[in-house]
């Protein structure tokens, strides 16, 4: 099933995408829901953000690739996470399939992508094994953590590098139905060209892990996203182009950018 958030007039509901055609509901796929009977035609709506989170945890460094590839481009040693470590991002740089990337005047040239797997939270958790930690999540959607690599060396924080206002598009629907995370594959393109592809599932550590780290000191709640990372490294973005992630069995999560 496929859960997708959207805007029609003046009213922003959830509704089932199926094909072409969103299904209305009453209610929200965390509380609780019904059909209303309504159906309207996808192009006909705005696709918002698939969910507003309470809690906006982002994992760092958790493809070996990237790690290594980042080494390189550094001229040190790779030196990969022994194990899972999780921060936090500002929602206020989240953004919707379709929306542009604005980034400031004052940033340099070094604006890159980062297509990764997206964990939404169902259900309260707490105190998950590995083996059950997966039955917590609602489904799996795409981010792009958006990084401005200069600002990311000088702040420790990362405060503007990847919170600045819409550096993380996030959509562009929920999809429940994944099955074997091993199966799927990200492939970003840059104005259409394949800039990056890799085995979604080649993490050092895997979202099981992750989730289960988490809620053993910390309670998951239902709407809570775990954006897991990316590999591999990203070309230069400029004013115009337009960014594509695509991860096989949940969609394409679409975003122009605009330099100011």
């Amino acid at each position: 099933m496929r859960w997708l958030r959207y805007s029609l007039g003046t009213r922003t509901a959830y509704g089932i995408l199926e094909g072409e055609r969103v299904l209305d509901v009453r209610g929200d796929p965390f509380a609780g829901y019904e059909k209303t009977g309504q159906i309207h035609a996808l192009s006909d709506v705005k696709i918002e953000l698939p969910v507003v989170p309470g809690t906006f945890y982002e994992v760092g460094f958790n493809y070996p690739e990237h790690v290594r590839e980042i080494a390189a481009k550094q001229g040190i040693e790779p030196n990969l996470p022994t194990q899972p470590d999780v921060g936090y991002r500002a929602n206020s740089g989240l953004i919707a399939h379709g929306e542009a990337i604005v980034v400031p005047r004052d940033a340099t040239d070094a604006i890159q992508y980062e297509g990764e797997l997206v964990a939404v939270v169902g259900r309260t958790a707490k105190g998950l094994s590995e083996e059950d930690a997966l039955s917590c999540l609602l489904g799996f959607t795409i981010g792009n953590d958006v990084s401005e690599r200069s600002w990311q060396k000088s702040d420790k924080t990362l405060w503007r590098a990847k919170n600045t206002d819409t550096f993380a598009p996030m959509g562009p629907w929920i999809e429940t139905g994944v099955g074997d995370l091993d199966e799927l594959v990200t492939t970003v393109r840059v104005n259409g060209e394949v800039s990056s592809q890799f085995p979604t599932n080649a993490m050092l550590f895997g979202v099981a892990k992750f989730l289960s780290k988490i809620t053993r000191y910390i309670t998951l709640r239902p709407g809570d996203v775990l954006w897991m990372g990316t590999d591999g490294t990203s070309p230069n973005l400029s004013h115009g182009d337009v960014v594509d992630v695509e991860i096989s069995g949940i969609g394409v999560l679409t975003n122009p950018i605009v330099k100011l």
